[in-house]
C-alpha cells in the first residue's frame, strides 16, 4: 500500500473540484492507498471555510471517511520545532503547518500531496502543479 499525507493546499483544490483536485481525487479516492492527513490541516481548512462563510460540515464527514487523521503529542511538537528552525535558514516561508505536514510523511514514510510551492524540491513530495 502507498502511503500519502494530504496538505490543506490539496484538500482545497480535492474539495473545490478543480484540475489539480482531480489530482487529489485520484490519489484519495484509490482503495489502494492508505491517506492521512495531519489534525493541523483540520484546523486550517476549518479556518478557511469560517473566514469564507462556508458550511465545514461535508468536507468535515468527508476527511473522517477518507483519511486517518494523524493527531500530535508533545515530542512530535518539540521535533517539528527543531525541523522548523532548521529549514527555515533555507526556506523563508515555510510555515510551522508545512513542517507539521512534513514531519508526519517522515514519520509514516509518506509521501506528501500539496500544491505550496514551499514543499519544492524537498523529498517525497508530490506537487500538484
Amino acid at each position: 500500500m502507498n502511503k500519502f499525507v494530504i496538505d490543506t493546499y490539496a484538500w482545497i483544490e480535492y474539495f473545490n473540484g478543480t484540475i489539480m483536485g482531480n489530482k487529489v481525487k485520484d490519489i484519495v479516492e484509490n482503495t489502494d492507498n492508505n491517506i492521512y492527513t495531519n489534525v493541523i490541516s483540520v484546523a486550517e481548512l476549518a479556518s478557511s471555510y469560517k473566514r469564507n462563510s462556508l458550511s465545514f460540515d461535508n468536507e468535515k464527514e468527508s476527511l473522517i471517511l477518507l483519511s486517518n487523521i494523524f493527531l500530535i503529542d508533545f515530542d512530535f511538537a518539540q521535533e517539528a520545532g527543531i525541523l522548523h528552525a532548521t529549514l527555515k535558514k533555507d526556506r523563508k516561508h515555510i510555515s510551522m503547518a508545512d513542517i507539521f505536514i512534513l514531519l508526519t510523511a517522515k514519520k509514516l514514510n509518506a509521501h506528501v500531496v500539496t500544491g505550496d510551492q514551499d514543499f519544492k524540491g524537498l523529498k517525497d513530495v508530490i506537487l500538484l502543479k
